[in-house]
C-alpha cells in the first residue's frame, strides 16, 4: 500500500501532466503469475486499472482458457503507469521513471512466472531488442524468474491472423505452470 501510495503521487517525468489516473496495478498481490503490459491506455487511464479495455477483454478470454484471473489468482501491472498521449509507445526516459515502482511491485509479488504483453513490456524486461513475431512464446529464465513474451491483445485485435500464436502461448503458459506445480 505505501508502494501504491508513493506511485499515485508521482511527478518523475511528464506523463504526469496528462494522466486522468495512475494506473498502480490490479489482482493478487501474492500472485505466483504477473502479467507487465506496457502502459495504460484511455480506458486504462479513465478507470485506474489496466487492461481494462477491448484489449483486456480479449486478454481476460485468453487467460480464462487456462483458469488465470486477476481477481483470483493473478497480478497485472505496466512498464509506464501513466498513459503516453494518443497511446504512443512509452520513451525511454518514461520508463525509467516508473521502472522502480516495477521493480518493487516484482519484489512485493514474488511472482514465478511473468508474461510480458507486448513488444514494449517485452524489450523492458527480457532483451532489448526483442522480437514478439519471432520470439512470443519462448521461455527464458531471469533471476530466478520464467519470463515469456506474447502478442499485445490490442495486436490480436488489429491482425487476427496471430491470434493462433497467441492462443498457443496461454497454453505455453498452462504448461509452465504445470511444470512449475503452481496452484491456481
Amino acid at each position: 500500500e505505501e508502494l501504491r501510495q508513493e506511485c499515485l503521487n508521482c511527478r518523475k517525468c511528464g506523463l504526469c501532466q496528462t494522466r486522468t489516473n495512475v494506473v498502480f496495478g490490479v489482482g493478487k498481490e501474492d500472485a505466483e503469475v504477473m502479467f507487465i503490459g506496457e502502459g495504460p491506455g484511455q480506458q486504462e487511464d479513465l478507470k485506474g486499472e489496466p487492461f481494462v479495455g477491448r484489449s483486456g477483454q480479449l486478454l481476460d478470454k485468453l487467460m480464462a482458457t487456462v483458469d488465470l484471473f486477476r481477481d483470483r489468482n493473478i497480478y497485472i501491472a505496466n512498464t509506464v503507469k501513466c498513459r503516453p498521449p494518443q497511446n504512443r509507445d512509452p520513451e525511454q526516459e518514461e520508463i525509467a521513471a516508473c521502472m522502480g515502482y516495477l521493480r518493487n511491485q516484482v519484489a512485493l509479488i514474488r511472482p514465478k512466472i511473468i508474461v510480458c504483453v507486448g513488444r514494449i513490456a517485452a524489450m523492458t524486461l527480457i532483451q532489448p531488442d526483442y522480437k514478439v513475431t519471432r520470439q512470443h512464446g519462448e521461455w527464458i529464465q531471469k533471476n530466478g524468474v520464467w519470463m515469456m513474451g506474447t502478442f499485445h491483445p490490442a495486436a490480436l485485435l488489429r491482425n487476427p491472423y496471430n491470434t493462433k500464436n497467441g492462443f498457443a502461448d496461454f497454453l505455453s503458459l498452462r504448461e509452465k505452470i504445470q511444470e512449475l506445480g503452481i496452484k491456481i
